[in-house]
């Protein structure tokens, strides 16, 4: 069964939340984690945080073009004191977007709305570099 506009633009409103969450618990843990071993991983989860915003800009831009109306809500982040879990947090979210975004770039298709399926690759691409980074930060 086809998948409608208007559940795609509910399901890149979803996404784009949770791109808003992204953005605030890379800033939360890029200030929290601590430790010469944890120096590369902490600039890089700055970087992360940075291109989490472009991505909610795309959606944002995409969400309009679409006839809906990006929101703004946000929801909560996740957080810990411990450096191991806020990594394994940020992984689990990473993991989470990937997945999501592979569903998106085929619901784009089905409506043949291509651009939007380009832009969600691009963002797919990014999370999925995101993912790696988290993971060899966590040595796997």
């Amino acid at each position: 069964m086809a998948i409608e506009l208007g559940t795609l633009i509910e399901l890149l409103n979803k996404d784009l939340s949770l791109e808003y969450t992204a953005i605030v618990q890379y800033a939360q843990h890029s200030g929290v984690l601590t430790g010469a071993e944890y120096g590369d991983i902490t600039k890089e989860i700055k970087i992360h945080a940075t291109e989490e915003l472009q991505h909610a800009i795309t959606l944002a831009e995409q969400i309009d073009y679409l006839g809906g109306f990006p929101i703004v809500e946000v929801p909560p982040a996740k957080t810990s004191r411990d450096n191991q879990e806020m990594l394994e947090q940020d992984l689990e979210g990473e993991l989470d977007a990937i997945a999501r975004y592979k569903q998106r770039v085929i619901q784009s298709e089905e409506l043949q709305e291509l651009a939007l399926a380009q832009k969600l690759r691009e963002i797919l691409a990014v999370e999925q570099e995101h993912a790696m980074d988290l993971k060899n930060a966590l040595g796997r």
